[in-house]
């Protein structure tokens, strides 16, 4: 029930407003919790898997930066931050959003996405990720 309120939240933000500021919008909330200790492993496995499956019940697009902001705010209501990370990769260039353990790995996300170097990231920035 909460996956779906925190996607709810964040595709709602995703359109309101003006259409050049969505990404700042998206990025924002997904820091809301850059102050608070990261999750296990476990905790963030289990949110990503909430907020994918919530994310069928909705007829609207939710890629990696949607899902990944819903889990991160899904993770702050839980007292849990700092895993989110946005980065890109080269050849071709291409961008991804996803979460991070307390180990700085990506978590419920494939082995290509250690290709990416992160550019945004929420909370210090002591632990990488990958």
């Amino acid at each position: 029930m909460a996956a779906t309120v925190a996607l709810g939240v964040t595709l709602t933000a995703r359109h309101l407003g003006r259409r050049r500021t969505r990404f700042g919008r998206l990025v924002r909330l997904a820091e809301a919790g850059r102050t608070l200790p990261p999750p296990s492993r476990a905790h963030a496995s289990l949110a990503v898997r909430s907020v994918r499956w919530a994310a069928r019940l909705f007829p609207a697009r939710v890629a990696c930066l949607e899902e990944s902001t819903s889990v991160a705010l899904l993770l702050a209501a839980g007292g849990r931050g700092g895993a989110w990370r946005h980065g890109v990769a080269t050849d071709p260039i291409r961008m991804h959003a996803w979460i991070c353990d307390v180990h700085g790995q990506p978590v419920e996300e494939p082995d290509q996405t250690r290709e990416y170097t992160p550019v945004n990231r929420a909370g210090p920035t002591s632990k990488g990720c990958p």
